[in-house]
């Protein structure tokens, strides 16, 4: 599953905003502008507006009295490879004009669609708002059948509200659950153990830390970093960031889809990160882009930044610029070579 369109209406200066994302849903597409363009609000309406997870946008109303509503087209792919067009997942509350019939077709296949990523999973799509951050919470062991292999399509993430935002604890807990279930079940949880240390192994290396696996005592990760053994707590903040978005994406392509035969950092799925740069180390923001991209390589990223760093390891196509014209209060979206300078 892959976005290759969004349009929204009705949402402010949003409004009539249409963001392609390439005939064939291209694998990264970086949200690049200030504060207050409407970034976390682009996000927000595609993680509403999804296969099997469609929802009304906030706010309810606008002041023209019209409820906002998004339309996004997304190429299922390996989800359902003999599909001819892309499926149209249209808000609920959507106001759209007639148009022969064609709504009506489209919102029954739609609601198939909903049906079918209940009843079997799939359609992985992983969020992460821009409010993450980490405690200091201890690990805590609970049925991996309720935790860590369930994948629920309908989640709905929050890129606003950080008391939901602690990643430490999910983070944690697919560490530690995957380096058990290896040792007791080699055959069962052991490609998800081998998937997680592949894709560690490439988010630590700019830092030079590894990770060694569990403690013993504590069941709690451990790795190494400057010469001696560390734990999670102990990793620099931007370290334990990409950690997470690693460890949470690969854990959703594990649950999505459990019956699966490619290999895990081979599967498709869809994850967006809003403020990628929030955290990071300024001399890593420009090679975020090839990172992301070589941790899940079929994994379609949607990220939001405002560090222009971002965009200088990105292809010209794959930058969409985001500015608000105050005259007449509107987006407007640049794309090609010229978006980095809007």
């Amino acid at each position: 599953m892959r976005l290759a369109s969004l349009s929204l209406f009705g949402l402010g200066a949003l409004s009539g905003v249409k963001l392609a994302f390439g005939e064939e849903a291209r694998l990264l597409t970086v949200l690049f502008g200030g504060d207050g363009v409407g970034k976390t609000t682009l996000l927000g309406a595609i993680a509403s507006t999804r296969p099997g997870h469609a929802i009304p946008i906030l706010p309810r109303r606008t002041r023209e009295g019209e409820p906002p509503f998004a339309v996004s087209d997304w190429v299922l792919g390996d989800d359902d490879p003999e599909r001819p067009h892309p499926l149209r997942v249209v808000s609920p509350n959507a106001q759209l004009p007639d148009d022969g019939g064609e709504s009506a077709l489209r919102r029954r296949e739609q609601a198939l669609f909903d049906k079918r990523a209940q009843e079997n999973g799939g359609h992985a799509f992983v969020a992460f708002s821009g409010a993450r951050w980490f405690s200091r919470t201890p690990v805590v062991l609970a049925s991996p059948e309720r935790t860590l292999l369930r994948y629920d399509v309908r989640a709905a993430p929050s890129f606003d509200d950080a008391t939901r935002a602690d990643l430490t604890r999910d983070t944690k807990q697919i560490l530690a659950f995957s380096a058990i279930g290896r040792a007791l079940e080699p055959n069962d949880l052991g490609p998800l153990d081998a998937a997680l240390r592949d894709a560690t192994a490439i988010v630590l290396r700019p830092f030079g830390a590894t990770y060694e696996g569990v403690h013993a005592r504590t069941l709690e990760p451990k790795f190494s970093f400057e010469g001696r053994e560390a734990a999670f707590e102990d990793l620099p903040r931007a370290a334990r960031h990409l950690l997470a978005v690693a460890a949470l994406s690969i854990r959703t392509l594990v649950a999505a889809y459990p019956e699966s035969e490619r290999p895990i950092r081979e599967r498709e799925g869809v994850v967006v990160i809003d403020d990628l740069e929030a955290n990071q180390d300024g001399a890593l923001l420009r090679h975020l882009p090839l990172l992301l991209k070589t941790l899940l390589p079929r994994v379609q990223w949607i990220v939001a930044t405002s560090a222009a760093n971002v965009t200088l390891g990105c292809e010209r196509d794959e930058v969409i610029a985001l500015r608000r014209d105050q005259d007449v209060d509107r987006v407007l979206v640049h794309e090609g070579a010229f978006a980095v300078l809007h």
